[in-house]
């Protein structure tokens, strides 16, 4: 386990101060005054102040991080702006993140996950500008018998065309759309002697080894699949083509994550694969001992996953703060300090609650618990 530490350290590092420095730089651009920019919670093992006046710092516990604004504990909605610009000279007053036009709070916070956003299709790009895109059309070469392709109607032979809905560019994209399936059958779009047929298949759920040696819960269709005519094309993107298609990946994983999240809500969806800091360290261990491609692409997917989270409409994270910006801007004011409060504790109850469930998930998965 110690062995997946130090990836799993440079990998929160990357990210945490990518989103940190999304609110830093819409900050900046604003005029707020930042104090603190921290990677890490805890005590400070070593940072340096810059000639803005801002500590720049890494802490012990590598598990998030923050920027602190200028006279301002958090980035709450504040009611009563005429008792917080009385504590202040007017050159400290241009600095307070409270006072500056909605928009541009609004745009501080969104800053962070819009940063992870960015750092992922920036990843994406250099993958499929630098190494390239495997785009091998998925054919069926091997059904096995009784499995739920067969019962189906899926046949050898068969080029798989669509898989619910999502377009099948690669023999990678296979797995892919059936891993990340939520409904109770998926929708195969086949074609077969220049027909093109809509086969429905119910998958089996199969507690067995993922690629890195997880035991999770797998939906299985029973097909192989290979290159039509055994060609494999995998081609290195221009730059349009490259970034068109990290943006679809951006938007793939969003979505994916988002239907995973409301079938979990409906109760249809796998609880025991939603996992938290110590499940994201071994798997980040176990892809950067493939090598460091492998790792740069989780990362970009570590990365999507922090930047959507934090757009959940929970206090204590963006979303949250955003969520009270837009009563803001539907009433004309901020909610009363009071209101804000008993969201705060609310979201802080979800947190908590999260924490704990994903946790004990985490050590289920590695054996502590059976």
């Amino acid at each position: 386990m110690f062995t997946y530490i130090i990836p799993f350290i440079v990998l929160i590092l990357v990210v945490v101060f990518i989103h940190e420095y999304g609110h830093y730089y819409f900050a900046r651009k604003y005029g707020v005054g930042v104090t603190d920019f921290s990677i890490g919670f805890g005590k400070e093992i070593f940072g340096w102040n810059d000639k803005y006046g801002t500590r720049w710092k890494i802490c012990w516990i590598p598990l998030g991080g923050y920027v602190k604004f200028f006279g301002d504990r958090n980035v709450f909605s504040q009611a009563d702006h005429e008792k917080i610009l009385k504590q202040y000279n007017k050159e400290d007053q241009e600095k307070l993140f409270v006072i500056k036009p909605l928009y541009q709070r609004a745009l501080i916070v969104f800053g962070g996950p819009l940063a992870n956003f960015i750092l992922a299709i920036a990843i994406f790009f250099c993958i499929y500008t630098f190494v390239g895109k495997d785009f091998t059309p998925a054919m069926i070469t091997e059904v096995q018998k009784d499995s739920p392709a067969m019962v189906g109607g899926l046949q050898n032979n068969d080029v798989i065309l669509e898989i619910d809905g999502s377009k099948v560019e690669s023999i990678m994209d296979v797995a892919k759309f059936i891993t990340t399936s939520t409904g109770y059958v998926i929708d195969f779009k086949v074609e077969r002697l220049d027909q093109e047929y809509l086969i429905k298949v119910k998958p089996n759920i199969v507690f067995s080894e993922d690629n890195l040696g997880n035991m999770i819960n797998k939906r299985m269709v029973g097909i192989q699949l290979g290159a039509v005519n055994n060609e494999i094309n995998h081609v290195k993107l221009g730059p349009a083509q490259a970034i068109i298609h990290s943006f679809k990946e951006v938007y793939f994983v969003s979505a994916s994550s988002l239907k995973y999240i409301g079938s979990m809500i409906k109760g249809s969806g796998d609880t025991s694969q939603l996992g938290g800091p110590i499940r994201i360290a071994k798997i980040t261990g176990q892809v950067a001992e493939i090598g460091i491609l492998p790792f740069i692409s989780i990362m970009a997917y570590i990365s999507i996953s922090l930047g959507l989270i934090n757009l959940f409409p929970i206090p204590m994270l963006d979303g949250g703060h955003l969520m009270f910006y837009a009563f803001e801007k539907v009433l004309g004011r901020p909610l009363s300090q009071r209101t804000q409060e008993g969201f705060f504790r609310i979201g802080m109850f979800l947190l908590v609650s999260l924490m704990f469930f994903t946790t004990f998930n985490d050590l289920k998965d590695l054996g502590l618990f059976n």
